[in-house]
């Protein structure tokens, strides 16, 4: 038997097919080859509509099968991620009535912090554990304010792994998690969040019924079935957004590990065994797909806009021609660790969360024309970024988080040895490579979905280890280090004024 994992992104849908038995992926593709399109009809809007979705997702399976031989037989159940925070509105039969409203969309903002206000923020971070923010709520207040006849016309609000899994079963269903993730779901009374839904003056039969992540949430009909090249009556048997679905994919489901990502930006999901919010809004916590009442399991996440998008500039503007990544870190192993002493600030790509939103840009700091080269910018850029890791993984650690291990996959920014093992010699913690991807996570949670393997950890054992990256006990010069990078941030952040 194989599992059939979709990853439904704002620029791919990823499809995977995952050895039920074995654990092993037997194959993954993405569609489009370039990236989906996104609409943006007003500057800080961002739309994509569903229906590109669903074309892409069948697209993906049919190249799959092909391309791996599988016969639809043997394809047991399916699993979907998706990304999270967006808002698909429907009628009665299921048409969408607009484009969605995805993720990177900030219309919403204003609506989110007058309700954090009107509401108190002692609720919001007790009942809600965070501002209702930009997140999906607020993007359904906004369509009240703005486009009442679509949303007097709407009889669901869906998250965009609602409408996939809608399309293949046509069951209208959501989960705790994905509803914790729009800020719709009330942790205190365990319950879909009513006092904000009345706030906004919201109806809450716009909310489909609740499905566990895990679980048979219907089967495969029969137009889903021809249009994806499958058999009708498979199961799909998980939903889960993005982070908490790559957490999954990477086996962190327990209270103290952690899953990064090191990609244009930087994020870090960890996971508690409490209810746990920011008074400094620096992170976000949402229900994790294991996530019970009397067996909490949050997940908190942290994004680091200056990541990759900083190491990406560096190669583009300062590298020699054709000079790959490897190239450059090889030039930056020949630097003793803290680069002689130069710093870089890499939040150069906009306003940062974990620093209160200020927009400090970033800042080459000590640079001296007669010792440093380029392998030192190229060190110092690639320490800069793991000290802003290590910086925000210390807010996790104030707010309870027992660091025991970050698990990470085979990409971006991870594969730098100086950037992994800066942050495992800093945090004291080891770091686990893994060869997975948000897909092939995705398939495995439609294994447990179905019972193939006892819970999703069981699903994640036969994760092949790439590298695995070990603290040693004398990191003086990386405790130097950080302490003087740590020294300019806390200048900038003193003389930069609050957004």
């Amino acid at each position: 038997m194989y599992l059939l994992g979709f990853d439904i992104g704002s620029s791919s849908v990823k499809a995977a097919l995952v050895n039920a038995r074995t654990g092993r992926t037997a194959g993954i593709v993405h569609s489009p080859q370039t990236e989906m399109e996104m609409d943006a009809p007003a500057p800080g809007w961002a739309e994509q509509h569903p229906d590109t979705w669903w074309a892409n997702c069948c697209r993906a399976s049919r190249q799959l099968l092909a391309e791996t031989g599988i016969a639809p037989a043997e394809v047991g159940a399916i699993g979907i991620s998706y990304q999270m925070h967006g808002l698909v509105l429907t009628d009665q039969l299921g048409n969408v009535l607009r484009p969605a409203i995805i993720w990177c969309d900030s219309r919403a903002v204003s609506i989110g912090e007058a309700a954090f206000q009107g509401l108190g923020t002692d609720y919001c971070l007790q009942h809600l554990l965070n501002s209702p923010g930009n997140f999906t709520a607020s993007k359904l207040k906004w369509v009240l304010d703005h486009e009442p006849a679509i949303y007097h016309q709407s009889r669901y609000m869906m998250l965009p792994g609602d409408y996939i899994a809608f399309r293949m079963t046509g069951e209208v269903l959501t989960t705790v998690s994905g509803l914790s993730e729009g800020i719709l779901w009330d942790f205190k009374n365990h319950e879909i969040a009513r006092k904000l839904l009345d706030h906004y003056g919201l109806d809450p039969a716009l909310i489909p019924p609740l499905t566990p992540a895990f679980g048979n949430q219907g089967c495969l009909n029969g137009i889903a079935a021809e249009a994806l090249g499958l058999r009708p009556g498979i199961p799909v048997a998980y939903r889960a957004g993005d982070q908490p679905n790559n957490a999954l994919s990477l086996n962190v489901l327990n209270p103290g590990e952690v899953a990064a990502t090191g990609g244009t930006s930087g994020v870090v999901y960890g996971i508690l065994d409490r209810l746990a919010c920011d008074p400094l809004h620096r992170v976000n916590s949402f229900a994790h797909v294991n996530h019970l009442p009397g067996a909490p399991r949050i997940g908190v996440l942290l994004c680091i806009n200056g990541a990759g998008s900083q190491y990406r500039w560096m190669r583009k503007q300062l590298a020699q021609d054709g000079q790959t990544y490897r190239e450059m870190e090889l030039l930056a192993a020949t630097v003793a660790v803290g680069a002689g002493g130069l710093c870089i600030l890499p939040f150069g790509n906009g306003a940062e969360r974990m620093l209160g939103n200020r927009q400090t840009g970033a800042q080459i700091a000590n640079l001296d024309f007669n010792r440093h080269t380029r392998p030192h910018i190229y060190r110092a850029a690639l320490e800069g970024v793991a000290f802003s890791f290590v910086y925000g993984m210390e807010i996790l650690r104030s707010l309870g988080l027992q660091l025991s291990v970050i698990r990470v996959g085979n990409d971006n920014l991870f594969q730098s040895g100086i950037f992994a093992q800066t942050i495992a010699e800093l945090l004291q913690c080891q770091i686990q490579m893994l060869q997975t991807t948000g897909a092939a996570g995705a398939a495995i949670g439609a294994g447990a979905g179905i019972g193939v393997c006892a819970n999703a950890t069981d699903g994640t054992n036969a994760l092949q280890t790439v590298h695995t990256y070990e603290p040693h006990s004398t990191n003086a010069a990386y405790t130097a280090a950080y302490d003087r990078w740590s020294a300019l941030l806390h200048q900038t952040l003193t003389n930069s004024p609050n957004p």
